[in-house]
């Protein structure tokens, strides 16, 4: 389909848990380095999470210690793990690659976290 597609946003309150799913084509897959960005306020994507093929993941300080990010090649799914949420993370996600394809952006999930 080339688009990626995310689901499991939601609402929830502060401190608490969501997890992320992004499903693709095995093209995009394939061998590429994938990760999860924030729509936020400024309307900019900000990277906070990124996983190689082989499944090592990098984190951006604000979020490191509570997200977690895994993929399942066989699946073609990438997924995030977010623990203590907190206010500012709100914002729609979406999943690309790390050298960002504009044709892969999906519609995002929302995510919503009350105080």
């Amino acid at each position: 389909q080339g688009r990626l597609v995310e689901s499991g946003g939601g609402l929830v309150q502060a401190g608490g848990s969501l997890r992320l799913t992004c499903v693709g084509s095995g093209s995009i897959f394939s061998y590429n380095t994938m990760g999860w960005y924030r729509q936020g306020p400024e309307n900019a994507r900000e990277l906070w999470a990124y996983i190689t093929h082989d499944g090592r993941a990098n984190y951006e300080d604000s979020v490191k210690g509570r997200f977690r990010i895994s993929r399942d090649n066989s699946k073609n799914t990438l997924y995030l793990q977010m623990n203590s949420l907190k206010p500012e993370d709100s914002g729609v996600y979406f999943c690309n690659t790390y050298k960002v394809r504009s044709d892969y952006w999906g519609q995002g999930t929302k995510v919503t976290v009350s105080p």
